[in-house]
């Protein structure tokens, strides 16, 4: 269980948005939605950057749909997005979804928003009884103890809470100007170097 302190500083429920100067080429213009954080690390997905598969493509892949020409998926499951998590477990998926689904390995990440791994939430988008807006990751982002917090420090991320519009927008392109701009930040005038007094 955690303190209250803990609670306080935890990052659980907001975006981390990628200074310019992210020496990791793979979080380049990111933005990540954190899941999970407390002194023994962070778990997040990266919700702006897509796979070239689309979610038709996923669930035939998947065999929940016999063939990507048949499926017709409901309007929820069309504007699912399939996303780039993060580097870790790059084939394993991960579904980011409104709190209004639920199953035996649904976890409530914060208000509103929950996380399933499993195969039976694609399945009940694929038959239009699954949340009412979700986003599909493959892979994830994690950090060890402290090491969030040492790129934090080092300039490599700024961070804001997470805005739901933003991350379950189909639209992923847009979403790091977004995310700047509810710090009130133009990328235009962002610098990869820290400020000293």
């Amino acid at each position: 269980m955690r303190s209250r302190s803990d609670e306080t500083s935890s990052l659980e429920g907001h975006f981390l948005i990628a200074m310019p100067g992210m020496d990791d080429e793979r979080f380049v213009r990111s933005v990540v939605y954190v899941c999970a954080h407390s002194s023994n690390g962070a778990m997040g997905f990266v919700i702006n950057k897509g796979q070239p598969l689309s979610f038709a493509a996923l669930l035939t892949q998947l065999d929940i749909v016999d063939n990507e020409d048949e499926i017709r998926l409901p309007g929820r499951g069309r504007e699912v997005s399939v996303c780039m998590g993060g580097p870790v477990e790059r084939g394993r998926g991960f579904v980011l979804h409104s709190d209004d689904y639920d199953s035996e390995s649904t976890v409530s990440v914060d208000e509103g928003i929950a996380l399933t791994p499993t195969l039976d939430i694609l399945k009940a988008i694929s038959k239009g009884i699954g949340p009412s807006t979700a986003i599909m990751a493959l892979g994830y982002a994690g950090w060890g103890a402290g090491q969030l917090e040492a790129e934090i420090a080092a300039n490599g991320w700024l961070t804001c809470p997470a805005d739901l519009s933003i991350l379950f927008d189909a639209e992923l392109d847009g979403k790091y100007s977004r995310a700047l701009g509810i710090l009130g930040v133009d990328p235009a005038f962002l610098t990869s170097e820290a400020g000293h007094a």
